[in-house]
């Protein structure tokens, strides 16, 4: 049996980064499915969609909501010629009553243990229109190595750079986040994958740069500090969420290769400015994310913000708007009080404003946005602060020996920089 698995693409935002990661959600669930099951696997960010190839089913697997539409017309299509389609992923969850007025079926929740009996009846007629497991998760330790031999790698170099790999150690979080859907979609209970399973799927993965995409490692410190331990002969450089910042969490954290992590800058206290300067005397670089057009904050307390931003010694920062999606408390409190006007999902991409703010109008909310993006990478841009941040990745690979460049003239053509200069960076780190 034959199945299309299709990842929908999606417009990227103005100043967002121009290069593409392979997609998780989709080889995790691919991994799922039995084996006498050949899977064709079409990222459309990276390469053409072919609706002409032979498939038995097409499953189509969406994480954000501004690809759903497009992923509802790739879906028209395919059942107009007679091909039955199947939805799961993220904003499947987030979005499934109007996705399955574009399905033959959707699925709800994770899908390890449960996709033989999903095949059994594709293959006996008896497909059913839903299939819904929120809220039943599956044992943890039943997830296995993604399918990443279904990436077509060079695809997702950028410019001779090899970039990471996704995976993930635990689902689930114990944290309900204002504008967050996770406890919605993986439930309120942290669940950690064995230690044992996470390393064996670590053998699989060829790349030296990862990202661990959990929600935040920071939920159990022992298990936290047994994962950094255990990942530190592997030698990978990686980047994640939230980690504690316990001296003895950091240091077992640079140990196993902590690369950057991701810091929530949610106001101007002394509180946030140690803890990044806690993560780099460990040689861990930060990236602030910084959310805007929550109800608490004024134009001028996005201001003070912004100024503060640029007086703290983050190596990067990503601005985003407030974007209410279905199923977190942010959507139920702004859709009660009426202040969502834009329900196009395309626009449901943490740029756009899609309500009406508390504390100003969604026009002067827009140019707070813009003005933040150009005053941080005012003086220098979001690819300079990018190549620091690569240049020391690449320095240590070079000196623990797992360094692998896929050009060897990286350093001269990709970034227009030369050696010397990429190791004088380093070093005033």
């Amino acid at each position: 049996m034959k199945c299309k698995l299709i990842y929908p693409k999606w417009k990227k935002l103005p100043g967002q980064t121009t290069f593409n990661l392979p997609p998780h959600g989709a080889v995790v669930f691919a991994a799922t499915l039995p084996e006498e099951v050949e899977i064709s696997f079409t990222d459309e960010n990276v390469e053409e969609l072919d609706f002409n190839e032979e498939c038995d089913f097409v499953a189509i697997s969406m994480m954000l909501s501004t690809q759903v539409k497009r992923g509802w017309a790739i879906a028209d299509k395919y059942r107009a010629m007679g091909k039955k389609v199947m939805f799961g992923g993220i904003s499947t969850m987030l979005h499934a009553e109007e996705t399955l007025l574009h399905a033959d079926s959707v699925f709800l929740g994770e899908s390890e243990g449960r996709m033989d009996a999903v095949i059994d009846d594709l293959k006996n007629n008896k497909l059913k229109k839903v299939y819904n497991y929120m809220g039943q998760q599956p044992d943890i330790a039943l997830v296995g190595p993604a399918r990443r031999d279904l990436y077509k790698r060079e695809l997702y170099n950028h410019k001779g750079v090899q970039m990471v790999d996704l995976f993930h150690a635990s689902r689930g979080c114990r944290f309900s986040c204002y504008p967050c859907a996770v406890s919605y979609l993986g439930g309120r209970c942290f669940r950690a994958r064995p230690i044992d399973k996470v390393l064996e799927e670590l053998e699989t993965i060829d790349n030296n740069r990862l990202f661990i995409v959990d929600n935040s490692l920071a939920q159990n410190t022992e298990w936290e500090m047994d994962l950094f331990r255990e990942m530190i002969p592997y030698k990978k450089k990686w980047i994640s969420h939230t980690i504690e910042d316990k001296p003895e969490v950091l240091d077992l954290a640079a140990q196993a290769g902590a690369w950057y992590v991701y810091q929530a800058v949610y106001d101007t206290s002394d509180y946030i400015k140690e803890r990044i300067k806690r993560y780099h005397d460990y040689g861990i670089g930060v990236e602030g994310t910084i959310l805007l057009g929550l109800d608490n904050q004024t134009e001028d307390d996005i201001l003070r913000l912004i100024d503060f931003l640029l007086n703290v010694d983050l190596d990067l920062a990503e601005f985003t708007i407030l974007a209410p999606f279905p199923h977190t408390k942010a959507y139920d409190d702004l859709m009660r009080e009426g202040r969502i006007f834009d329900h196009d999902w395309d626009h449901y991409n943490a740029g756009q404003v899609v309500y009406q703010p508390k504390h100003m109008s969604p026009e002067r909310l827009q140019e707070l946005y813009e003005y933040a993006w150009k005053s941080f990478y005012g003086t220098e841009t979001q690819e300079e602060k990018m190549f620091r941040l690569f240049t020391r990745v690449m320095l240590r690979e070079m000196e623990d020996g797992t360094y692998r460049p896929r050009n060897r003239n990286l350093a001269n053509k990709s970034f227009g920089k030369d050696v010397d200069r990429s190791k004088s960076h380093f070093n005033a780190f």
